[in-house]
């Protein structure tokens, strides 16, 4: 088994205790609401957001995967860290083992945040997992936190 592993840094004029409630805490509400052409729905299958819990997320229809599940492994609303894993779905497919998400949202002078994600791809066996396939996955994720920032910069309550 390989390990693939990528990192982004974005800067968000929203702090940090907004887009972690919104992107981690709610997003199970939020996300839905707010890409429903993308997702159908995130349900809690096992758990209620802690550490442990397994949350299901179901796809469109239309969509090249169906759903996935993740499991949460961490959640600290005090340095607003989240970890959390792709244990089973489509996304996985023949290629990967399982996904390894981390985010981190620190506050800027500013006012705003600085957020790193970092993922990791652990592959089955000797597997490749091309750049193509790992530009499409970070898209896809990328897009769930514009969508959700242009929502708290249009909504300023939100979250607040």
């Amino acid at each position: 088994m390989g390990v693939i592993t990528y990192t982004d840094d974005l800067t968000s004029p929203i702090p940090p205790s907004r887009l972690f409630k919104a992107l981690v805490l709610d997003s199970h509400n939020l996300i839905p609401k707010l890409m429903p052409q993308a997702v159908k729905s995130i349900d809690f299958i096992q758990g209620n957001g802690g550490p442990g819990s397994i949350r299901q997320v179901n796809f469109a229809e239309g969509s090249p995967i169906s759903s996935i599940k993740n499991r949460i492994d961490e959640v600290n609303e005090e340095s607003y860290y989240y970890k959390y894993t792709v244990i089973e779905g489509d996304a996985l497919a023949e290629k990967l083992e399982f996904i390894v998400h981390e985010v981190q949202f620190e506050p800027t002078p500013e006012g705003g945040s600085k957020n790193k994600m970092t993922t990791n791809y652990h592959t089955k066996g000797d597997i490749v997992f091309t750049e193509e396939e790992i530009k499409a996955g970070k898209e896809k994720v990328l897009g769930m936190y514009k969508v959700a920032e242009a929502y708290l910069l249009q909504n300023p309550d939100a979250y607040a």
